[in-house]
């Protein structure tokens, strides 16, 4: 009895119902090769059939008929529901025959879409007026800043007739808008010569809020391009100061939110920009140093790090116009490395600053030389500070504001840009027509009036900023070298040389001792130029005529100043000659002045080399006042001064001349008694009133003598 297999080893029935692709390679690795075949086939007994070949030719066949049944039973589902949705789609309107056309090709039946269309009429387009439409777009938004094609814009613009409309103006608004931003966004290294002019041409004084914003979001966004960014505002502050300094004032502003809430990201942005500014003596270098006291008074990583990339920017220019602060800066940045409580990244950026200052700046240089566009003389610098309280920022002067005298506006800003851009422009405007010329001629010669005429400003409004600015630079130099240099780039207009000597010696006499600072500056300047030498010598006249409103310290450190810059011959020794020493033209505050002065003399020179300089015949005009020797009593005053100062050894010549005075009264005398002989009894009388007078003479001499003993 055979046993039948187990159910796990029982064989699967073959069904004839498979994949095409199973059976397919089922069939592929059970096909036997025609070598194999033929071998089976010779061993195989004759006329034994070939049963599973038969069977495996049955189930293929079997498997293709199923498949075709399946293809055909989905062709007709699908067609079945095309039908369907076909049946349900609302009829088209004007359906052509073109549209029944069915194409199979992609392409072509796009273009036949496209040709229909533009078979199809299209109705025109009512026309609105321009006005009714622009107030349609302000209402309609919230901001009022919907957007209008520039073509569109531009045909509204010019269909407005009245340019004094809210209207007009706000379409003049959104254009300027567009063509400060398009121009700053393109403007670069390369083509920054032909923007300017570009720039030049828009109304930049009605929107310099617009341009303060614009050129503040592209460096924000490009830091890049900063150097480009400031060269442009550098060139644009020569003509137009306002525009930089709204701009500084609102990166100071800026720069204090932003270091509140602790953004890295606008305070790096906004340093380097400052930084630039720097550079191109927009900004003062006092704002920098600010700064940089405040990012390392209380130093963190974030601020380390500002700090760092702010000294990479304006470090070459703070090295050579305040090398004292310079070198502050790198000792604290040294003391926070030897510290050692920050991280090894920020080590490693204040190590890397410590080698660009040693490679002296050569990847960093202040101003690139294609940016270099402005002169020394011809920049304006703005001292504006970090801790002002009163810093406006004008957000008025974003948004759109209705200007009632928009015209009168624009034709003085057309003026401004005339003097600014040349003659070019009136030129070729004028050059339409005759009328046009003999009104373009007409206008210049109004506007070269215009510019002869000076401006007189009575409120001193400007020698009150000269006289702060010599102040500030002053006083934030380290040494004289530094201040004369310093000095030298501010522009003063010409007679204002006088301004500086005195700002000088103010600032002297207000310290509480005599510092030689102001001695070296004042002697620089003097051998500068003779211009300056000249100043100082009207300044040493000025402050010895009111010589008696200093008190005693003021008056002490002027004196030794100009005592140190006679001592060096930075000027003619011929002031002296404004002295004149007496009793009546001296008060207690003018002899302690030439007290002080000479002391100082004979401290720098010697007493002998001073004594030769008094005697040499050559200077005896500067000297006859403080010598004088036109009259006894005088005499006698200026020889008892300065026997009581220490320096009788400058009055030998006086005692000569007290001694001889009596003798030549008396031969004088002679002469105009034998002149006189007309009688005996005149010539007695004159001869003993000259005995009289003699004797008279030699006991005043006697007693003089005596007094000086």
């Amino acid at each position: 009895m055979s046993r039948s297999p187990s159910p796990r080893y029982r064989r699967r029935s073959r069904s004839p119902f498979r994949t095409p692709s199973r059976s397919r390679s089922r069939s592929r690795s059970r096909s036997p090769s025609p070598r194999r075949g033929s071998k089976r086939k010779a061993d195989s007994p004759a006329g034994s059939p070939s049963r599973p070949r038969r069977i495996q030719r049955d189930h293929s066949r079997d498997r293709k008929d199923y498949s075709r049944d399946r293809r055909d039973r989905s062709r007709d589902r699908s067609m079945d529901r095309s039908r369907n949705r076909s049946r349900d789609r609302p009829p088209m309107r004007d359906r052509s025959p073109a549209a029944d056309i069915r194409d199979s090709d992609f392409a072509r039946r796009k273009e036949r879409e496209r040709q229909m269309r533009e078979r199809e009429p299209v109705e025109p387009r009512p026309k609105q007026d321009p006005e009714v439409e622009m107030k349609t777009l302000i209402s309609t938004t919230r901001t009022g800043g919907a957007y209008i094609p520039p073509g569109r814009l531009r045909l509204m613009q010019a269909q407005i007739t009245d340019k004094s409309s809210k209207e007009y103006q706000r379409i003049a608004w959104e254009a300027l808008k567009k063509s400060i931003n398009g121009l700053i966004n393109k403007v670069t290294a390369s083509n920054i010569k032909a923007i300017l002019p570009e720039l030049f041409g828009e109304n930049l004084i009605r929107g310099r809020g617009l341009f303060c914003r614009s050129i503040m979001k592209a460096q924000a966004a490009s830091m890049a391009f900063t150097s480009v960014y400031a060269a442009v505002v550098a060139v644009i502050n020569t003509k137009l100061p306002q525009l930089g300094e709204l701009l500084i004032t609102r990166l100071i502003v800026q720069f204090r939110k932003a270091y509140k809430r602790n953004d890295k990201a606008t305070c790096l942005a906004t340093t380097s920009f400052i930084a630039h500014l720097t550079n191109q003596w927009v900004a003062h270098e006092l704002l920098a140093l600010k700064i940089l006291f405040l990012l390392l008074g209380q130093p963190t990583e974030d601020s380390i790090e500002i700090a760092v990339g702010f000294m990479k920017e304006v470090g070459s220019f703070l090295s050579q116009e305040a090398s004292g602060a310079n070198e502050g800066v790198f000792e604290r940045l040294r003391n926070i490395l030897h510290e050692g409580k920050i991280d090894k990244r920020t080590q490693y950026m204040i190590e890397v600053l410590f080698q660009i200052r040693k490679d002296k700046y050569k990847d960093n240089p202040p101003v690139p030389p294609e940016l270099d566009l402005v002169d020394d003389n011809e920049q304006i610098t703005h001292t504006l500070e970090l801790d002002e309280e009163d810093l406006d920022v004008m957000d008025g002067l974003n948004v759109f504001k209705h200007d009632p005298d928009y015209l009168e506006n624009e034709e003085k800003y057309s003026a401004i840009k005339a003097e600014i851009l040349g003659e070019e422009e009136s030129d070729e405007s004028g050059s339409e027509g005759s009328d046009e010329d003999e009104d373009g001629d007409e206008e210049e010669t109004r506007k070269e009036l215009q510019r002869t005429m000076e401006i007189q400003d009575r409120t001193n409004t400007n020698l009150v900023n000269l006289r702060k600015t010599i102040y500030l630079t002053i006083k934030s130099s380290l040494n004289f070298e530094e201040c004369v240099h310093k000095l030298l780039l501010i522009k003063l207009e010409p007679g204002q040389q006088i301004e500086l000597a005195n700002m000088l010696i103010e600032c002297c006499s207000q310290e509480r001792t005599y510092e030689k600072f102001f001695g070296f500056v004042g002697e620089r300047f003097s051998k500068l130029n003779r211009d300056w030498a000249e100043a100082f010598q009207e300044c040493f006249v000025t402050n010895y005529e009111t010589i008696h409103r200093l008190e005693t310290n003021p008056l002490r450190n002027v004196a030794k100043y100009f005592g140190h810059l006679m001592s060096t011959d930075a000027f003619s020794w011929g002031v002296l000659s404004a002295i004149h020493l007496n009793e009546e033209e001296t008060t207690s505050s003018s002899r302690i002045f030439i007290k002080i002065l000479f002391q100082d003399l004979v401290e720098s020179l010697g007493l002998q080399k001073l004594a030769d300089r008094v005697k040499d015949p050559r200077f005896t005009e500067w000297f006859a006042g403080l010598f004088p020797k036109d009259n006894p009593k005088n005499t006698r005053f200026a020889i008892n001064f300065f026997t009581s100062i220490g320096l009788g050894a400058l009055t030998t010549d006086l005692r000569e001349h007290l001694k001889n005075a009596p003798r030549a009264i008396m031969a004088q005398n002679q002469d105009t008694s034998e002149s006189d002989s007309d009688s005996d009894s005149d010539s007695d009388s004159s001869s003993g009133s000259s005995s009289g007078s003699g004797s008279g003479s030699d006991s005043d001499s006697g007693s003089s003598s005596g007094s000086d003993d």
